[in-house]
């Protein structure tokens, strides 16, 4: 089970507050969104706009890091913006995943720069432990970088809804895959085995949706509020 946004059931997403949370669980991992920012700082957040969730509206690529780690986030569950709540630092993200030993699924939000993916990888060596690491993207470009840099890094290609080209083009690139859990069935899941590609899937919030994933044999099963 991977605590989506860290435990974004319980606390705001992707705040310490929530990594800590997920870390004080049973959960195997821990799932991030990270941004560029303009001045090329890597920081954690899930929208490319600031408005949901911030007391001001910015584009996160086209703002610099001290203005967004400015930002108020509003409470868990109310519209009232907290003193203490902000977007982490990637770092931050990381060095809670290590305190917690979770397995940190880092999500790489835009199409970003070979040489900022790079920085994406040392600063994981840093803090962490690239075998306690899981990249996943929308971009597979992404993930051919990190690939070009890890030829044995574990990935996730992130998808919305089913492709029927997917098992093949992920078993040639050794990706696994993170899909909409609507798109899966068992057969597909079978067939995605065959080809020898892992299966996560997000974001399942219903019991009984994650017990039929569980009997199709899903590897991973990304949430915000199960255990």
């Amino acid at each position: 089970m991977i605590a989506h946004r860290g435990a974004g059931g319980v606390e705001r997403e992707n705040t310490l507050q929530a990594f800590v949370a997920s870390g004080n669980r049973t959960y195997y991992g821990q799932e991030c969104d990270v941004h560029v920012t303009s001045d090329g700082k890597l920081l954690v957040y899930h929208d490319d706009n600031t408005g949901r969730l911030c007391n001001a509206d910015f584009i996160m690529e086209q703002t610099p890091f001290e203005k967004l780690r400015a930002l108020k986030i509003k409470e868990t569950d109310s519209e009232e913006f907290s003193d203490t709540l902000k977007m982490p630092a990637f770092e931050e993200y990381l060095t809670v995943a290590s305190r917690y030993e979770k397995v940190a699924v880092v999500e790489l939000k835009n199409r970003m720069s070979a040489e900022k993916i790079a920085e994406a990888i040392e600063t994981c060596k840093k803090y962490y432990s690239l075998d306690k690491i899981i990249f996943i993207s929308f971009f597979f470009e992404n993930l051919v970088d990190v690939r070009r840099l890890l030829p044995n890094q574990a990935v996730q290609f992130l998808i919305g809804e089913w492709q029927d080209d997917l098992p093949a083009r992920l078993s040639e690139h050794g990706f696994g895959l993170d899909i909409g859990y609507w798109s899966l069935t068992e057969e597909r899941v079978e067939a995605l085995h065959a080809k020898g590609v892992l299966v996560n899937c997000w974001t399942c919030n219903e019991k009984k949706d994650a017990e039929r994933l569980v009997r199709w044999g899903v590897d991973f099963i990304t949430t915000d509020i199960l255990e």
